[in-house]
């Protein structure tokens, strides 16, 4: 530091030793030209000499300073003309001292025209230094890893090979692979900044360095292709080698220079993005499991929704067998009743096939076909599916339908199923009530212009407060022997089909569980 203090003023010294030398010189030549002008009888424009004076000025005065010295020499000249040839001189004096004030003024306006020219170019190199000195700055404190790179002669050697016809550079590549290694040895690195060093290490970012961090991949070739095909802006993933020989994936982004010959400083940038890779990674990983994982779950699901579904088919089938059974064996039989059991039991065959042909189409996701349904044909139709049951348990079921009911579009099986599982959970929930009669109610009238609502009320015990929220759960039940997937499976159908299921206590006692579907447009 202190060597530096000494040499910048050592060089002040020297700057003013040189403009006071410079001075004295036109100092001495302005006398000697003004006393040769003056005293003498020399017959030539002498005071054309003054230009030398104005130009030695010129080098070390300001403007301001060029102009008063020219204006000092134009005096100096009229002084010398009118003292030695006063006012009736010849021709040719006067045009001797026309012709020294025409050089003076046109050497004042010149070096005048100079120094404006002159402070220009010393303001733009000052803002061009500034601009370095910025750009320099923010290049060596980045945190983003930049290099600068020389690739003269890699587009030189690219430009030859457009000259000698290679109009596919990325196919000439493939079959030339030596040609790549080639173009590795033309970069050269020109300069690095820390984040460079802290990603590749200081052998990589050593001046001259090229070769021995490029890994010769798409990304290169796709660096290659660019630079031929004259593009400006590239950017594409990439892998670079470390010192310690450490293979790093990063995110590559390079400005190309328009003027061909600035290929000589080429900035480049480099984001490490082998974690966030290796993040994505185990996220799709992650996403791949949790698909097996809620098809697991699904194949679960459907495989409790068909046991709850079948359940009660299943269950009418074996009590209708039983119960022939006792007709066959009755002496005579009653083959009446056997018919009637057979039927029954035909029919429950059915309904099982229809729950069974109803889950394969909920697996291929392929919509059952909707039909207009008649409400209250419906529930006479489901009332008598249940009959054997509601008969069994002494359960008093009563329909109350209003006046203006409009049939739904809607897919009976699904629909029938909800009743079903409805009933089912009503009459289970009031098979340990004490009072008779056990009752259900079940409830169709129009809820406003655009649904309709069917309510089935039970007269048990009711949904306990802390199972009301949790009631549409998935196996979330109040039951010993039950998997918790029938409402949510009939919440699931209804709102597949724009309807909604609620359930909640009535005020006077018992569960309600109220549907609401809606009507189409064209019907209402």
């Amino acid at each position: 530091m202190l060597d530096l203090r000494i040499s910048r003023l050592f060089n002040r010294r020297n700057t003013v030793g040189h403009d006071a030398a410079l001075g004295f010189v036109a100092g001495v030549l302005a006398v000697a030209v003004f006393y040769v002008d003056t005293f003498t009888s020399t017959r030539i424009a002498i005071a054309v000499l003054y230009v030398i004076v104005l130009l030695l000025a010129g080098d070390i005065m300001t403007r301001a300073g060029i102009l008063a010295i020219a204006c000092l020499c134009g005096a100096l000249t009229l002084f010398s003309y009118f003292y030695s040839h006063g006012v009736d001189s010849d021709i040719s004096a006067l045009s001797r001292m026309v012709v020294s004030i025409a050089a003076l003024s046109i050497t004042a306006a010149l070096l005048l025209r100079s120094e404006a020219f002159r402070a220009e170019l010393i303001g733009k190199n000052a803002a061009l230094r500034e601009s370095e000195a910025r750009y320099r700055a923010i290049f060596n404190e980045a945190r983003v890893a930049l290099w600068e790179r020389d690739y003269t002669m890699v587009r030189a050697h690219l430009m030859n090979l457009k000259a000698a016809a290679v109009e596919d550079l990325r196919d000439y590549l493939r079959s030339n692979p030596e040609e790549i290694v080639r173009c590795i040895g033309f970069i050269r690195t020109v300069a690095a900044n820390e984040g460079a060093r802290e990603l590749l290490g200081p052998k990589a970012c050593e001046p001259g360095a090229g070769r021995n961090f490029i890994v010769p991949d798409n990304s290169f070739i796709d660096q290659l292709v660019a630079i031929f095909c004259g593009d400006t802006h590239f950017e594409s993933k990439g892998n670079v080698t470390t010192d310690a020989g450490e293979t790093k994936l990063v995110l590559i982004s390079i400005r190309f220079p328009e003027d061909d010959d600035a290929f000589h400083r080429v900035v480049v940038g480099m984001i490490d993005i082998t974690q966030r890779e290796l993040t994505q990674q185990a996220l799709v990983e992650a996403r791949a499991e949790l698909t097996r994982a809620s098809r697991a779950a699904t194949a679960g699901a459907l495989s409790a929704s068909l046991a709850h579904e079948l359940n009660q088919p299943l269950g009418a089938i074996v009590v209708n067998s039983r119960t022939l059974l006792r007709w066959l064996d009755r002496d005579p039989p009653d083959l009446a009743a056997v018919h009637r059991s057979a039927e029954r039991m035909i029919r429950d065959s059915q309904r099982a096939s229809d729950i069974i042909q109803n889950t394969r189409s909920m697996l291929s996701q392929t919509e059952r076909p909707a039909e207009w349904i008649d409400l209250e044909k419906l529930v006479e139709e489901t009332h008598a599916l249940m009959e054997h049951e509601f008969q069994r348990s002494a359960i008093f079921f009563e329909t109350i339908a209003g006046a203006d009911l409009q049939a739904v579009n809607a897919v009976r099986l699904e629909l029938q199923q909800v009743l079903i599982n409805l009933m089912t959970n009503a009459m289970q929930a009031m098979a340990d009530c004490r009072h008779h009669p056990r009752r259900i109610e079940l409830t169709l009238e129009r809820k406003d212009e655009h649904s309709v609502c069917i309510s089935i009320r039970d007269n048990g015990p009711g949904i306990p407060e802390e199972a009301i929220a949790k009631l549409f759960t998935p196996f979330y039940t109040t039951k010993a022997s039950g998997m918790g997937m029938g409402l949510t499976i009939c919440r699931s159908m209804l709102e597949a089909k724009g309807g909604r299921l609620d359930g909640f206590n009535h005020p006077e006692g018992g569960a309600v569980f109220e549907i609401i579907l809606p009507i189409e447009d064209d019907n209402v």
